[in-house]
């Protein structure tokens, strides 16, 4: 069995939705030597997710923002937490929402991604900053 872990800072994204399947490839090209296994990719913040979906058209990442935006609202009067602005609770419950982690399945060297499937980094707040993903793969 192969372990290989990286972590990767990734530049500061504007929030909204944001494809980052090439950077996660570039940072870990020892998948290429793995047979089967698998790819866990988690993030490290409270406030950015992390999801799998289209990958060619950009109006869905512009509708998952506008969706997430209308179902999870700023200046919500019950929200206590708002420390760091009207977007930091809303932020906390949309990374919740989508989750740190994705976990994908490689196979001869490559992730299992569908044809029209990538990699989101999910930015919940307007200035987020960088972000640290660890991406951590294993097989034989």
């Amino acid at each position: 069995m192969k372990f290989f872990q990286q972590q990767i800072r990734l530049r500061p994204f504007s929030r909204g939705f944001h494809l980052i399947t090439r950077e996660v490839l570039a940072a870990l090209p020892q998948i290429q030597e793995i047979e089967v296994g698998q790819l866990q990719v988690f993030m490290q913040h409270t406030s950015a997710s992390l999801t799998i979906n289209e990958n060619a058209d950009p109006t869905v990442r512009q509708d998952f923002e506008s969706h997430f935006n209308m179902m999870v609202p700023e200046n919500a009067t019950h929200y206590l937490h708002d420390y760091e602005g009207a977007d930091d609770m809303p932020a906390h419950i949309k990374a919740s929402l989508l989750g740190p982690s994705i976990q994908i399945p490689i196979s001869n060297g490559k992730l299992c991604l569908g044809t029209w499937q990538g990699i989101y980094m999910c930015e919940h707040r307007d200035y987020g900053g960088s972000r640290n993903i660890i991406l951590t793969a294993w097989g034989i």
